[in-house]
């Protein structure tokens, strides 16, 4: 494939038939600009290679004639003879490099720009990080290579310059490595397809298909019974006809097409499990119509020219698709039996199926499956701009809209405020990280794992020690310094010191701490339950079966209590003279009379025990009973009934080992008595998420009285202590908790 057929392959790169097409349309000032870049770059790029092993001073001149085919300014155009360079000529230590006083802070900027995606881009191909997910990783790369781009014109850039290294691979029958064929499928036309670069896209999967599947390549090209040309020069017959025939009924339209290329066709062959003469679109059009009535009345104007093919026509104005996809499709073929695609719309389905949730690059990237790619609101938004930006400087532009000198303001602009609040680094690994804004390396060492956040202590940025305190910037590598133990700093904690700028990194810094708090109560809860055991002698006794016996789940459970001034040390001397005081007085048998049991009101918790009379009542901490839950009851020694819902785990290992201690309880008359309850929770992290859960509990006017949260790969797993009255109280929250998107609560 040849990027330039009217071209000698021997020509030299900056001739004369050379400019004046890479200086078609521009002005005076522009041409001027173009031809200084050229006698800047002419010398020093002799004898020069690309890693690719093309000549230097051909690459960039090629790229440039892509620039000029894409109606580029001026800047763009000399920016890609210049981003060659090697770096040496455009630095000179803290002076003014020599390109910026030359050419100015625009053609420095995009220069910059474009050589730090191609350092991305080779730090991207050697990562070396088999624990994270290949997708996701692509992803990632594509998103940090639109972070990069401050400016529009550095992506176009980017892409005219691995478009011209496949061409070049192409044309020089040079083997193209498969590495760099797949990255081009895999990163740029993806990116291409997402900016609506259709030009770049398609000739980049076909090329890189070339080179990856060579003869399944070949295959598909023998099996098309027409030359690309010739498919090329049937549409644009059809095209004109059909301009012709809707000019003549009075609808007003534009119609465009072009046929599908090698990597599509095999793409859907593989997709929808097709063979090559099932397949009814290798050529396409597309019809825009004013409104409704003329995407109807075109079609019948088609299918009166030509003949439909059944069970090939799909309405999906009357029936759209789930995501809103609106527009008629139907497959015609003409005399000589051959089959082309019609797709006709109103320019707002278009610009909503290019734009909005249809737009094209989610399910053309869904795959078999028919799901679409999870991307960030404001990452849809730059797309959404830099496609906008793009029809704006094409030929189809609206008459209101921005002239070409205005994009780069406008480009920069955007893009600076839509990428303002997510940041992608790199680890030494070349595996892409998302953090927020203002991320530091705490922040990074937090997000690869909680263990080498806690003990980080210092950072290297793009081989440099650095501060931790330092602002993270996207397309950085980052490689943290750890203590082999230790833990965090309080002084992270601390909003005006700024070690923290990431909710999640703080959440597990604080975590720490509370884990280390909980420790030193439960070992001072400890010492002074053993000192008390000392005091009355009994230092032989099973500590987990006295802290059962007192009506707690676990012998921690007694500790923090006693640390927290919550019980009594007495309680444990009462607890441990109880069953002495028995011992010397015979069992009496306590007999039930049926009909006769009695019930007794324990107070604040509303429970009635069975068959006795003003018996102390308290409910247990491990499974927070409350109204209507079945309840079963444990006689503790020193501190009456513990009450528990049937379906306790801790119950069950009582019941077990003390059968005999079960006694009957039920729910009284409750009153106005609210309950402590616990609702777990499992989401997704977001900076969101606290605030939306404390929006459904401040809705549904219930008491939040204890939060414990904690968090491991971007999952949030939390427990909420919420007072409620009664069931019905307990599954609203649920329902309305389980409403909100990626979050699952249920019932501790």
């Amino acid at each position: 494939m040849s990027s330039t057929p009217d071209t000698p392959a021997d020509a030299p790169p900056f001739d004369a038939a050379w400019f004046e097409r890479v200086s078609t349309g521009l002005d005076d000032d522009g041409v001027l600009l173009l031809k200084q870049a050229v006698q800047w770059v002419r010398e020093p790029l002799k004898g020069l290679r690309a890693s690719t092993g093309e000549p230097l001073d051909s690459h960039c001149a090629a790229v440039a004639r892509i620039l000029a085919a894409m109606q580029t300014d001026a800047a763009t155009r000399a920016s890609s003879l210049l981003a060659v360079l090697p770096d040496d000529t455009t630095t000179s230590g803290k002076q003014k490099s020599p390109m910026l006083k030359v050419f100015g802070a625009e053609i420095a900027s995009l220069v910059q720009g474009t050589r730090s995606l191609l350092r991305l881009g080779l730090l991207a191909g050697r990562s070396r990080d088999e624990s994270a997910d290949p997708q996701d990783q692509k992803e990632m790369q594509r998103k940090m290579l639109l972070a990069m781009a401050a400016d529009l014109r550095i992506v176009l850039l980017r892409l005219a310059s691995r478009m011209q290294s496949l061409r070049w691979y192409a044309e020089s029958r040079t083997p193209c490595p498969a590495e760099f064929a797949r990255e081009t499928m895999e990163l740029y036309a993806p990116l291409a397809n997402r900016l609506g670069i259709w030009q770049l896209k398609w000739e980049m999967e076909d090329l890189s298909f070339r080179f990856l599947e060579p003869d399944t390549y070949k295959s598909i090209a023998r099996q098309l019974e027409e030359r690309r040309t010739e498919r090329e020069t049937f549409i644009a017959e059809v095209v004109e006809e059909l301009r012709t025939m809707l000019a003549d009924a009075n609808i007003r339209a534009s119609v465009t097409g072009r046929p599908k290329h090698i990597y599509s066709i095999w793409n859907k062959m593989r997709i929808k499990n097709l063979p090559f003469d099932k397949l009814y679109d290798l050529r396409a059009l597309r019809v825009i119509v004013d409104d409704e009535r003329d995407c109807y009345a075109a079609l019948a104007l088609v299918h009166a020219r030509w003949t439909p093919i059944s069970d090939e026509f799909d309405d999906y104005i009357s029936r759209p698709k789930p995501n809103g996809y609106r527009s008629l499709h139907t497959v015609v073929s003409d005399e000589s039996g051959r089959t082309f695609e019609i797709q006709i719309r109103t320019q707002e389905m278009h610009v909503f199926a290019e734009y909005g949730m249809a737009a094209h690059w989610r399910y053309k990237e869904a795959g078999a499956q028919g799901g679409t790619q999870r991307a960030s609101g404001e990452y849809d938004r730059k797309i959404a701009w830099m496609r906008q930006l793009l029809s704006w400087g094409s030929q189809d532009a609206p008459e209101d809209g921005p002239s070409a000198n205005d994009l780069q303001a406008a480009s920069a602009t955007e893009s600076r405020s839509v990428t303002s609040d997510r940041i992608y680094v790199l680890t030494p690994q070349a595996r892409v990280i998302e953090l927020p804004a203002g991320s530091t390396p705490v922040d990074f060492a937090y997000y690869l794992h909680t263990d080498l956040g806690h003990r980080c202590r210092g950072a290297r940025i793009d081989g440099q020690m650095a501060p931790l305190l330092t602002r993270l910037q996207t397309g950085q590598t980052v490689e943290i310094i750890a203590a082999k133990s230790g833990g965090p700093s309080r002084d992270w904690l601390n909003p005006q010191l700024g070690y923290l700028a990431s909710p999640r990194s703080r959440a597990k810094v604080r975590a720490w701490f509370n884990a280390i708090e909980l420790q030193e109560r439960m070992s001072n809860g400890q010492a002074l339950v053993e000192k008390e055991l000392q005091r009355l002698g009994k230092t032989a006794i099973n500590l987990e079966q006295l802290a059962q016996q007192l009506g707690f789940a676990r012998a921690d459970d007694l500790y923090v209590a006693v640390a927290k001034d919550e019980f009594s040390l007495r309680q444990i001397d009462q607890a441990l003279k109880a069953p002495a005081a028995n011992a010397n007085e015979p069992e009496q048998p306590q007999v039930f009379v049926p009909g006769q049991s009695r019930a007794a009101d324990a107070g604040r918790s509303g429970v009635l025990v069975m068959g006795v009379d003003s018996l102390l009542t308290q409910l247990a901490r491990c499974c927070r009973p409350a109204p209507p839950d079945e309840i079963a009851g444990f006689v503790t020694r020193g501190r009456g009934v513990s009450v528990h819902r049937r379906d306790c785990a801790s119950f069950a290992g009582l019941t077990a080992r003390y059968p005999e201690r079960i006694i009957e309880v039920d729910w009284g008359d409750t009153g106005e008595t609210v309950y402590p309850v616990d609702i777990g929770i499992h989401a997704q992290q977001s900076a969101n998420l606290l605030r939306d859960l404390s929006d459904v509990f401040g809705r549904l006017r219930l008491n939040v009285i204890g939060v414990n949260t904690h968090s491991r790969r971007s999952l949030a797993h939390m427990v909420f202590t919420v007072e409620v009255r009664n069931g019905e109280q307990i599954s609203r929250a649920l329902t309305a908790l389980n409403e909100l998107p990626g979050v699952t609560a249920v019932r501790q």
